[in-house]
């Protein structure tokens, strides 16, 4: 095959921290990731007139066709970093909902969207429901294919089908839709692939920074790419897909590299390393109680356990908080320090930690590189990018 169909949407997308303020959405990231990959590549979407006016640009400059249902309203998906979670404007219950796109194609990269859905005729099909509130199954909407391919992460696979344990998940999308592959896309743990013969895992891979907003919309566009339009089998076309979204969240281009390039690379396999995160910052203000949520629940995401003196230990005398901070620091694994304004309980902590030999990975945006000389020269990792942080001390050695 050499002509692909991506159905999906296109929204503005706004990220204050790394700064991002680009048009895309799933539908649009796909399709510019596969412009000059795939031949043949077309997009069809919803978008308001406005919006599909500026989005024709990025059509010509990637080399893909255009196909626009008007819709009457722009979507905006807001960022503080690309772990938080978004704001939807408008709100997801106020986007007004349109009839379904009709699509039929050799090869369909079909994702969920936030006006309505995209209903499928095609001889081969992948899949991604792109919904963290109500994944939809494959076949709810009347869409159909001779194969099918389910691309999802561990939370769409529970939605779709009420199992939590990612594998048998997969299982039962295997019978219930017929799928020929479904992948589970795991993040720092990499990617599943799950047929009816064999469980498959499949590294992910390291990159030195990490813009986590539309990996996941790069790894179906790359897996459709190699499986459903090359025809590679699904582990090899899984491992491509891995190696896309490394070269991607570091560096944000697209499209990206030739299949053959990619199937060829040898990237340095990522290893997440789980273990407790002793978390050091300062949390007297809002502003840094909410960075300190923040940094918890985004370290618990990429598999951390978090102890957090604000959480697990709370306000309290000198005397009885420093010895269970103390204490912490010597049972951890390793600690996560937010250096913006140098407060001093912090780098106490910090130094202990070194001291003990234990790996340290900071996060400061505002602070001078003079003043982090000590930190940065007892081996302590800084880094001036919050999500790049958090992985890399999830990637370890």
């Amino acid at each position: 095959m050499t002509r692909l169909t991506v159905v999906g949407g296109v929204y503005r997308e706004r990220c204050s921290w790394p700064e991002w303020d680009q048009v895309f959405g799933s539908g649009g990231r796909a399709a510019a990731a596969l412009g000059g990959v795939v031949p043949d590549l077309e997009l069809v979407t919803y978008a308001e007139p406005e919006l599909a006016r500026h989005f024709a640009g990025y059509a010509e400059m990637y080399g893909f066709n255009l196909r626009v249902v008007e819709a009457p309203q722009r979507v905006t998906f807001e960022y503080v970093h690309p772990m938080s979670l978004p704001v939807i404007r408008p709100s997801p219950g106020l986007i007004t909902r349109l009839p379904p796109i009709d699509v039929t194609g050799e090869a369909v990269l079909r994702f969920g969207m936030m006006e309505s859905t995209g209903r499928v005729r095609a001889e081969v099909c992948v899949y991604d429901p792109q919904s963290a509130f109500s994944p939809e199954l494959f076949s709810a909407n009347g869409s159909a294919t001779g194969r099918l391919a389910v691309v999802a992460n561990r939370g769409e696979i529970a939605g779709m089908t009420g199992v939590r344990e990612p594998v048998e998940g997969a299982r039962a999308l295997l019978v219930s839709e017929r799928a020929e592959v479904v992948v589970v896309k795991a993040g720092t743990d990499g990617a599943i692939v799950v047929t009816a013969e064999a469980v498959i895992p499949v590294h992910a891979y390291r990159s030195e920074r990490t813009f986590t907003i539309g990996s996941g919309d790069v790894f179906a566009a790359a897996f459709a790419a190699a499986w459903g339009v090359r025809g590679l089998d699904p582990v090899a076309s899984a491992r491509i897909a891995s190696v896309a979204v490394s070269e991607y969240v570091d560096s944000r281009a697209l499209p990206i590299r030739d299949m053959r390039e990619l199937a060829a690379a040898d990237p340095r396999p990522l290893v997440a390393r789980p273990g407790e995160v002793y978390l050091a910052g300062p949390f007297f203000t809002m502003a840094q109680r909410w960075q300190i949520d923040e940094a918890r629940r985004c370290l618990a995401e990429v598999g951390m356990r978090v102890f957090s003196p604000f959480h697990d230990i709370g306000p309290g005398l000198a005397g009885d908080v420093a010895p269970a901070d103390i204490a912490a620091i010597e049972r951890c694994d390793a600690l996560f320090a937010v250096l913006d304004g140098l407060d001093p309980g912090t780098l106490y902590e910090v130094g202990y930690a070194r001291a003990l030999g234990k790996p340290v990975y900071g996060f400061a945006q505002v602070v001078k590189d003079e003043d982090l000389k000590m930190v940065v020269g007892s081996g302590c990792l800084v880094y001036d990018d919050f999500v790049t942080a958090v992985h890399q001390l999830a990637w370890r050695p």
